[in-house]
């Protein structure tokens, strides 16, 4: 008996060892290793310029960036499920920010997640999609960086609960859900194009679309950088809607340039851009090319598309032209949105054929209605119009009335909001 036990704690022992084994290969597999270095060569003007644009595109500012804070000096907290994790400094202080990071351990953060020290990275910062982005890139941001102004900023501790405050925790994560980007092969998608393989690179990579636009599974991971159909964002509550769906936000039947617009300024004759993107097209998308902004649409444009939903059946009766959600209507909404709901063309969107409105999941409505809200202030948009806040205004029953009533108007056909879902949003 004593003889078994031992066989039997030997190999549990050894099928120990050999998951450690294996969760430190797959951490570290396509890692080269860092050579010593002198410091950095002095950076040209045009690297420095091309890696400030290059930071635009990627939106790194908007996280390492506390409001009221200094530009680039980090603090700024991203909330997720397990806690909250500190954006660090990226200023070239040598003590609390990158002055003494060189160009491979810049890179192999971007690349490979881990931190100059070693330490592996927590994936709100979006490596997964930032292991796509090209060496010579990655040296441009860094040129940028190690030539802004230094700020002395010690980096915040991430408030983490156990055990995903634990490195092993993160190595067994990483193991199953993140692995380095292949060197990058253009002629597999040629034939789509160039335009088409910017377009891949900015959406899949820099700009990560996919970290808000998919859905999560209980460990935080996204199925894959492509995934690009809808997700709600964690902690946040707000909806990123569906790319590939014609139900949500695909834009396979918009033309290229309806599609450059609304990442430029933040508002077409279709609709505006709110919520968690209207900081995205702020301090990212309208600083980008015209050439760029064109690229990521012939990609937007080209998604595979998911069928369209049926219409609920709870929703084919319409909303009553009389009841209490179309007095509401009546009283606060017409004014701006029409007595159609059809809006006023690139100032208050139209609610009629609205897939803001009769989107599957009614947690953006809500949000909107209860906390108000303006499109992003562009160069073409420089002073938008917004909505006001209707949370001390409209009882849960009241919001939920409104926008059954929106959801069933007009043509739309959507299924009703209860008050319950109002009252558990108002809460979050």
């Amino acid at each position: 008996m004593k003889r078994a036990l031992i066989r039997i704690a030997l190999v549990l022992l050894g099928l120990g060892l050999l998951g450690v084994a294996a969760v430190r290969w797959l951490n570290e597999r396509g890692e080269d290793p860092i050579a010593v270095t002198s410091a950095s060569a002095p950076a040209t003007a045009e690297l420095i310029a091309r890696g400030a644009y290059l930071a635009r595109a990627g939106n790194c500012m908007g996280c390492h960036t506390v409001q009221g804070g200094a530009a680039w000096a980090g603090g700024r907290g991203v909330p997720t499920p397990f806690g909250t994790i500190y954006a660090p400094n990226l200023t070239p202080d040598p003590a609390t920010g990158i002055g003494e990071w060189s160009p491979a351990e810049f890179w192999r953060a971007l690349h490979n997640g881990r931190a100059r020290d070693g330490r592996l990275l927590y994936p709100a910062f979006p490596y997964p999609n930032y292991t796509r982005i090209t060496r010579d890139d990655s040296d441009a941001i860094h040129a940028f960086l190690r030539n802004l102004p230094p700020v002395v900023q010690a980096n915040k501790p991430h408030e983490l609960s156990f055990p995903f405050d634990q490195q092993a925790a993160l190595a067994v994560w990483r193991a199953l859900y993140f692995r380095a980007a292949e060197p990058a092969r253009p002629e597999v998608d040629i034939a789509r194009g160039p335009e088409w393989l910017r377009g891949a690179y900015l959406v899949e990579g820099l700009g990560h679309c996919n970290a808000c636009h998919a859905s999560r599974n209980a460990l935080g991971a996204t199925r894959n950088t492509l995934d690009l159909a809808g997700g709600l964002i964690p902690v946040q509550n707000w909806y990123a809607p569906s790319l590939t769906s014609p139900d949500e936000a695909s834009v396979a039947a918009w033309d290229l340039e309806q599609i450059a617009e609304l990442m430029r300024t933040g508002i077409t004759a279709s609709g505006a851009v709110l919520g968690p993107m209207r900081e995205v097209v702020a301090g990212s998308t309208q600083h980008l090319t015209e050439p760029d902004l064109r690229a990521m649409a012939v990609y937007l444009k080209a998604l595979p598309q998911s069928p369209a939903a049926p219409v609920p059946a709870e929703a084919t009766a319409g909303a009553a032209p009389d009841g209490p959600g179309a007095k509401l209507y009546a009283q606060h909404c017409v004014q701006c949105h029409g007595e159609q709901g059809e809006g006023v063309p690139r100032v208050y969107p139209a609610l009629a054929g609205s897939r803001a409105v009769t989107m599957r999941m009614p947690v953006n409505l809500v949000n909107i209605v209860l906390e108000g809200g303006f499109p992003p202030s562009t160069a073409g948009n420089p002073r938008p119009y917004g909505m006001p806040p209707f949370a001390t205004l409209l009882s849960d029953a009241e919001v939920a009335q409104l926008l059954s009533h929106l959801r069933g108007s007009w043509g739309n056909r959507a299924a009703p909001v209860s008050a319950l879902d109002v009252a558990q949003l108002r809460r979050r």
